[in-house]
């Protein structure tokens, strides 16, 4: 069957910028192939919106479409060669034998101002950063500017509305913390609804290697829980290792607040837990309400939209980093089983390796990530838990100074100047770019990233859309229907309260103490009852309070801290985001 379904692409562009122009056939090949089955819509945008050319020029060609002349407005200031001043564009809508009476009363009419400015709140609604800039079916093409490959994006585009979709829901900045509590919930409804026994052949599913005599034999769960959460705790390294050396972290002027802040969030949920079960069994879990899950308290801020000032994101997301690196030492020290000491030598062997190749500067990611599973091996065998393999390959994993982004555009743009020249001197045009200045691109592109921002960059999507949730199926499926569950035994009600109660006492609590000793100040884009908001979603403990909780318990006591790590999540969330709410509405 034909598909006759129409393709919408639109090109937002600067008329200011006369890259436009030169990618202006690349739209008309489009067409030309595509004809009647697409259609091409002009919109404007600019990254320095109060840019006047821009304003002038924008308004212009939205000033002659209220007389039906938009497009050949459009020809003549993509065309034009000079600057766009209000004159300018006067004499070329002249030049159109327009009404010049009424063009002058509609260009400084309030419609065509605010034409403007939904064309430039559409193109931000796309994710447009730059103009010229395309979207297709209202999705930003991110590929690369050349006719076959955007012809490519359409035809996909035209066959795949899902996979659209799918990328608008990642994009979304609320959708890992949907993932988490869908695998979340789905684990609950399996054991509920009566299929406990499969959910527990499931975890404790072996799986492993067998060479000779040898083998490495582990349940599934265990594979999940130290296995692939190593690769999480590898992807919090490297995020808490790049805010150190250039992000919120990095200067302790803006650090200090957010630190101080996560040092009480950590350290009030953890005395209040003791006070609860002091002398008691379950004394030794203190550790278990410390922990913020970052990827539940900055998607559930992301529910409430643009309302959130950015500077308490920012602060909000420096605190979870603090707190995971907070999390992180105590898993380490406390929470590790027994201990062996041979393989502890070995493990030390391979970070003294790691750490000879970072000192001399190899940056190939390959030998860090295999030395990484080696490591890993040899922690989990040590006793210790295995997800610290992923933190010591983070920090060893060498950064360097990111090079100079003009030097490089420019190095890139006397080669492709110098290809072009080149191909253009070859019949036909079909000539290829040398595999020499390819190489030479290539290295120099590489040089504005360091290997650790790249490795972070390719593990956020599969730790937050298949790790993490995979994590919350095998650890959240707790039998509810038909058992007990006493919240006011010490171990559970300490869990609540801590965090509930806890995490934001402990951090509005020493947040406040910073301020009136004038250790640290708050932003002023953001007051107290906002920060209240933010700490109360903090006490969403979820994936790391589980991981603490695991090391720390067993057995039925296990699945009454999971279930209370899951209460206290639940309260925390509906608190923070009626408190956070409230506080963003205008007074």
């Amino acid at each position: 069957m034909k598909d006759n379904s129409k393709i919408e692409l639109t090109s937002f562009i600067d008329y200011s910028k006369k890259i436009a122009l030169r990618g202006r056939p690349i739209l008309l090949s489009v067409l030309n192939h595509f004809g009647d089955r697409i259609e091409i819509k002009t919109k404007f945008y600019s990254a320095s919106p109060s840019n006047s050319e821009f304003v002038i020029s924008a308004k212009a060609a939205l000033t002659a479409d209220a007389q039906g002349r938009k497009d050949d407005m459009h020809e003549l200031l993509i065309n034009h060669d000079g600057g766009y001043t209000k004159e300018a564009v006067f004499e070329l809508a002249a030049s159109l034998e327009l009404d010049m009476e009424q063009f002058s009363q509609d260009f400084d009419s309030e419609i065509v101002s605010e034409r403007l400015e939904e064309n430039i709140q559409h193109a931000k609604g796309v994710g447009a950063v730059m103009a010229p800039s395309i979207a297709i079916n209202g999705y930003l093409y991110k590929g690369a500017w050349d006719e076959h490959a955007l012809m490519e994006a359409i035809r996909r585009a035209k066959a795949k509305p899902v996979q659209h979709a799918v990328v608008s829901f990642i994009d979304w900045g609320a959708s890992a913390a949907i993932a988490l509590l869908v695998a979340a919930i789905a684990a609950l409804v399996f054991v509920n609804l009566g299929f406990l026994e499969d959910y527990e052949f499931l975890r404790h599913f072996k799986l492993g290697l067998n060479a000779g005599d040898a083998d490495f034999i582990l349940p599934l769960e265990v594979w999940i829980n130290d296995g692939l959460m190593a690769v999480f705790f590898l992807l919090i390294g490297l995020e808490i290792k790049s805010e150190i050396i250039s992000g919120e972290l990095s200067e302790m002027k803006k650090a200090a607040m957010p630190i101080i802040g996560a040092i009480g969030g950590m350290a009030v949920p953890a005395l209040l837990y003791l006070a609860i079960n002091w002398n008691g069994d379950g004394a030794h879990a203190w550790g278990v309400p410390m922990a913020t899950d970052i990827a539940f308290t900055l998607g559930l801020m992301a529910l409430l939209g643009s309302k959130v000032p950015s500077a308490l994101k920012v602060f909000i997301s420096a605190l979870a980093v603090s707190d995971d690196l907070g999390a992180i030492v105590v898993i380490a020290l406390f929470y590790g089983h027994g201990f062996h000491v041979d393989e502890f030598i070995v493990s030390l062997v391979i970070i003294a390796i790691m750490g000879l190749l970072n000192y001399f500067k190899v940056y190939s990611q390959t030998i860090y990530i295999l030395l990484g599973i080696l490591l890993w091996f040899f922690i989990y065998k040590s006793g210790l838990h295995a997800t610290l393999a992923g933190v010591i390959t983070a920090v060893l994993i060498p950064s360097r100074r990111k090079g100079n982004i003009v030097g490089i555009a420019t190095q890139a743009r006397v080669i492709f100047d110098h290809e072009i020249e080149r191909i253009q001197d070859v019949k036909n045009n079909q000539e290829s770019i040398r595999h020499q200045s390819l190489g030479i691109i290539h290295k120099a592109i590489n040089r504005l990233t360091g290997p650790g921002e790249k490795l972070e960059e390719s593990l956020v999507t599969p730790v937050n859309y298949f790790i993490l949730p995979l994590f919350a199926f095998f650890n959240t499926g707790i039998l509810v229907v038909g058992t007990y569950f006493d919240v006011f035994t010490p171990i559970n009600l300490g869990v609540i309260i801590g965090l509930c109660v806890g995490k934001p006492l402990g951090i509005m609590g020493f947040c406040w103490i910073a301020s009136k000793l004038k250790w640290a100040a708050l932003s002023s884009e953001f007051n107290w009852s906002q920060l209240l908001g933010a700490a109360c979603l903090a006490g969403v403990g979820f994936t790391m309070s589980i991981v603490v909780a695991g090391s720390a318990f067993e057995g039925e006591v296990l699945d009454g801290a999971k279930l209370s790590i899951l209460i206290a999540s639940f309260i925390s969330a509906i608190a923070g985001l009626f408190i956070l709410n409230r506080s963003l509405k205008p007074n």
